[in-house]
């Protein structure tokens, strides 16, 4: 899964695909280098950001999914989005997933929603908002409590009519990096949920805090945890540098054979 932000203030991207040609030509490239599909933002989620409104996040999503699919039609598209009329618009532009960093938390309407739309539904877990989030961070036991979360979550999104349903940890979202780094450990044990499971450390906090870098030099980083994640049990890797992640599954995949 390939990241392309339409936002001015993401943590790592944040300005580079804002312009309408800069986000065709990181679609191109990430296409080009074997990206399954691609997850388009308009609000960024990063800690501390700052809150956008509904109609301009509806703005940017749906004016960068259009172009996308009209210059490359053929392009499986996911929705960045916690709020359910930004996921509503985006799949009516032609998005074909919904991609919830809240998991359903932050709009009482968002299971609902995705279940009249019938369409695939990333649910991730994190506590409060992206403001909030770096306060909420104490857990028993981070592994055991967010399984248990996404659990009951994944029953509901259910009950709710939603069939295809993805899931993430949410590394670094209402995480410590200890937190995520045990939860990467422990990633195995996701598989009990019975749905696929989705990745995304590229180039965070935890990988570059580690190393004491920046995320700018985070890629062999990332590269060394998506690995690690393959050999745990993750069916998606989400990234911003494609090329890479897909040597990862490649070499991977050959391991398995």
């Amino acid at each position: 899964m390939g990241i392309i932000n339409v936002t001015p203030d993401s943590f790592y991207d944040g300005g580079k695909t804002f312009a309408k040609k800069d986000i065709l030509k990181q679609a191109e490239k990430m296409l080009s280098e074997g990206a399954t599909f691609l997850d388009i933002g308009g609000y960024s989620s990063r800690p501390g950001a700052d809150e956008i409104s509904e109609k301009e996040e509806i703005r940017r999503v749906v004016e960068a999914i259009k172009s996308i699919l009209k210059k490359f039609p053929e392009t499986i598209i996911s929705i960045d989005t916690f709020r359910s009329e930004v996921a509503k618009k985006a799949v009516e532009a032609g998005a074909a997933i919904i991609n919830d960093v809240s998991g359903g938390t932050l709009d009482a309407e968002m299971f609902k929603t995705v279940g009249k739309l019938n369409v695939p539904y990333i649910l991730m877990h994190m506590r409060g908002t992206p403001k909030t989030m770096t306060k909420l961070n104490d857990y028993k036991n981070v592994t055991v409590d967010v399984l248990k979360d996404l659990s009951e979550k994944i029953a509901r999104a259910r009950a709710e009519g939603i069939n295809d349903i993805i899931a993430d940890p949410g590394f670094g979202f209402a995480k410590k990096r200890e937190q995520s780094f045990q939860l990467l450990n422990n990633l195995e044990l996701f598989q009990n949920l019975d749905v696929p499971i989705l990745v995304g450390v590229s180039r965070k906090s935890m990988i570059y805090k580690t190393l004491e870098t920046s995320a700018e030099n985070a890629l062999n980083g990332t590269t060394s945890l998506n690995t690690i994640a393959l050999l745990k049990g993750a069916s998606i890797l989400r990234v911003h540098d494609v090329k890479e992640a897909v040597e990862c599954v490649k070499l991977f995949e050959n391991l398995k054979s």
